[in-house]
């Protein structure tokens, strides 16, 4: 178990935490991914899938999905439920999971921002990562996204 800021637990989920994960993804996508969609990631080698919440014993509020290749990895998804937001979940998140790709020799953590999502965006900038692109219509709904790289 991982302590973050305010006190927010975080810790590593496994292959059962797949429905669990996908209730909270749920909870904060519009377009979420169901259970059958994390099984891959938490049996993957490189994939690293986080869960938060405000004590280790609390249903989680957050979470987090990377998967590394070579030095490299990617952010797949973030979120918190909107109840639990402004809170240090996200962050909590993010730097426990940045601390675990540079222990497994990550070097950059690639990731995808819709344009508009100032929290997230205020988020990576404040962790020092760089705009290096665009996805002109990304997303589903047809905005677009900025990628970000984030030095570990």
């Amino acid at each position: 178990m991982h302590s973050g800021p305010s006190a927010i637990q975080v810790r590593r989920a496994g292959p059962a935490d797949a429905g669990l994960l996908a209730g909270v993804h749920a909870a904060c996508f519009a377009r979420n991914w169901d259970a059958s969609a994390f099984t891959p990631f938490l049996a993957a080698p490189g994939c690293l899938a986080l869960l938060a919440a405000a004590d280790a014993d609390a249903v989680p509020h957050g979470l987090l999905v990377t998967r590394l290749a070579a030095d490299e990895a990617e952010l797949l998804t973030l979120g918190v439920v909107p109840a639990s937001r402004r809170q240090g979940a996200a962050r909590a998140l993010l730097t426990s999971a940045i601390g675990e790709l540079r222990a497994c020799g990550a070097k950059r953590l690639l990731l995808e921002v819709e344009d508009g999502n100032e929290a997230a965006l205020g988020l990576y900038r404040s962790l020092g990562a760089a705009a290096v692109g665009r996805r002109p219509h990304y997303y589903a709904h047809g905005a677009d996204a900025t990628i970000f790289s984030l030095a570990l």
